[in-house]
């Protein structure tokens, strides 16, 4: 597409064009609020005001600044069995964590603006939008957790918490990024029957929820067990019940 014919920046990666930012927002600014939340998630923004980078993780941004600047999604609804969260399965053709359960998220782009200020909110909004169809004004952005690594990919993530205010039909929107989108009840994440440890053969463990058909694992895992926990919604679960990972994983 050629530069100075008015669409330049304004169509997502399917060739659609971008819906506008949330009610609100003038030029595209995307801002915290808690206003309006149910008392059910006043926990969760609580946690992300106080939350501390080591208590969410051992894998923690390089002090020289590298990585890819990356953010994610976490969107928690109202389902008919509740509470919910929204998870997508990713492609598995795609080079980086094929197949795996995650929320929806990437890298940030320059359009997203500062990625200091409210470029990782955008980014958020912008990629759940283009990886799930959801209409980013129905979101209330309410917390940010502290930013998290993901080694195996160089990615530098920003946890973005958001609330479905108001719904819209949500489906895979690109098959070679996205497998499928589901919402997973909060209640069935916090059923110890559920959840289990992970264990790769390099030896790293971690949490793991068995919900919807899927092994939600690795980093997606460790951000909601995080959650759950300083939101005060973990039951006593087994820890030693393992499920094994393989070398590709």
């Amino acid at each position: 597409m050629s530069e100075g014919n008015g669409l330049q920046g304004r169509l997502d990666r399917t060739g659609q064009p971008r819906r506008p930012g949330p009610p609100g927002s003038p030029n595209g600014h995307v801002r915290l609020s808690t206003e309006g939340l149910p008392a059910w998630l006043d926990p969760v923004a609580r946690a992300a005001e106080t939350v501390r980078p080591t208590q969410l993780s051992r894998f923690l941004p390089p002090e020289s600044g590298a990585g890819r600047k990356s953010a994610v999604l976490v969107l928690f609804g109202e389902g008919t069995r509740g509470p919910e969260l929204l998870l997508m399965e990713r492609s598995g053709s795609l080079r980086s964590h094929a197949g795996q359960p995650s929320f929806p998220g990437g890298s940030l782009d320059p359009e997203d603006g500062d990625p200091l200020t409210d470029g990782p909110l955008r980014a958020a909004l912008r990629e759940a939008e283009e990886e799930t169809g959801l209409d980013p004004r129905g979101v209330q952005i309410f917390g940010v957790l502290p930013k998290l690594f993901i080694p195996v990919s160089d990615f530098v993530v920003t946890p973005v918490l958001g609330w479905w205010r108001s719904p819209t039909p949500v489906g895979v929107v690109d098959p070679a990024e996205t497998a499928r989108v589901f919402t997973v009840p909060v209640s069935d994440l916090t059923d110890p029957d559920n959840r289990a440890t992970t264990l790769h053969p390099s030896g790293h463990q971690g949490p793991a929820f068995l919900v919807e058909s899927a092994l939600v694992w690795g980093f997606t895992a460790g951000v909601i067990d995080r959650i759950l926990h300083f939101a005060g919604w973990e039951r006593p679960w087994d820890r030693t019940k393992q499920v094994p990972l393989d070398w590709r994983a």
